[in-house]
């Protein structure tokens, strides 16, 4: 299966771009590396990554560097062929979650439905499938409504059915390790202290009006903020995500900066107020949050110690 991607030219200067021109130099670098006939360098393709992935690239990229698609590409066709039918021969009924999913799908597309990225039409049955699919072949892990939120991106991003199962599937084990390895209210708890000692104000105005922290915070550290926010910052926190080796360890100190970014906002605001920005957080620049939270990580690293810090929550 042959990359549909083709070199644009050579690049012009670097100096003094333009966003607009920025962003076509990037897309070259991501298309000089993904014509790779032979291998791909995923090491250059997270360096790039973390500034951002153009859009109509995202789901190639994705794959490389969730390693569902190998560097190696001297086996590419077998090995897509591969898995088109290893999840084609997955079985994808399940009466009860289907409508379950449906109907959180649905609310998703109203939701968003003036970003226009999904088609009404045909996106429910590719997340009936893609979830229901995951599910039975997990039967020890039951249905949540953030599965549809979490689907949402590889939805949008790539073309192929078994592609969005296949990154899908890739990122819910992630989470589930992690969730094993860590528990979920031990690290709310460390959150929670962090949180109290880098924005004592805000934790303190949170406490005096009596905000339910573990409703926000569990739900923020449990499912990379696919929930919250924007599809499209979400999409670009994704990138920096799945650029890293330690996102699982890194996400805590986005949420952090995050909490500073709006802190200003969100001290203006009471209880059901702050309840509705914290659960649909508005539009930021990613980029400069991501680099906040490594500014975060570093404060930290220099209070509790650098092994604490980088372990995250």
């Amino acid at each position: 299966m042959s990359s549909p991607l083709s070199s644009s030219g050579s690049s012009p200067s670097r100096q003094r771009t333009s966003p607009s021109l920025r962003s076509a130099l990037a897309r070259e670098d991501f298309v000089e590396l993904l014509e790779s006939e032979v291998f791909i360098d995923v090491n250059k393709l997270r360096k790039c990554a973390r500034h951002g992935i153009p859009d109509e690239l995202r789901g190639e990229v994705w794959k490389f560097l969730l390693g569902v698609e190998k560097s190696d590409r001297s086996n590419e066709f077998t090995q897509r062929r591969a898995r088109y039918e290893s999840y084609r021969e997955i079985d994808k009924e399940n009466v009860d979650v289907s409508k379950r999913v449906r109907g959180e799908v649905n609310r998703y597309l109203l939701r968003t439905k003036k970003e226009g990225l999904l088609d009404s039409h045909t996106a429910p049955a590719i997340f009936e499938a893609v979830i229901c699919a995951y599910l039975n072949c997990n039967n020890h892990i039951e249905y949540a409504p953030a599965l549809v939120q979490i689907c949402a991106p590889f939805v949008i991003t790539m073309k192929a059915e078994y592609d969005v199962y296949s990154c899908f599937e890739r990122l819910v084990d992630i989470l589930n390790e992690s969730s094993l390895a860590t528990n979920i209210n031990k690290r709310i708890a460390q959150f929670l202290s962090y949180f109290r000692t880098l924005l004592p104000e805000l934790y303190n105005y949170f406490e005096e009006e009596e905000l339910d922290v573990g409703e926000w915070a569990s739900s923020w550290l449990r499912n990379l903020l696919a929930k919250e926010l924007p599809t499209s910052c979400l999409l670009t926190l994704w990138d920096v995500y799945f650029a890293q080796t330690d996102f699982i360890e890194f996400h805590p100190f986005v949420c952090l900066a995050i909490l500073q970014h709006l802190r200003d906002s969100l001290e203006d605001l009471e209880q059901s107020e702050i309840r509705s920005m914290l659960l649909r957080l508005p539009k930021m620049n990613m980029l400069r949050i991501v680099s906040q939270a490594h500014n975060i990580r570093s404060e930290i690293q220099t209070r509790y110690g650098s092994a604490v810090a980088s372990r995250g929550v």
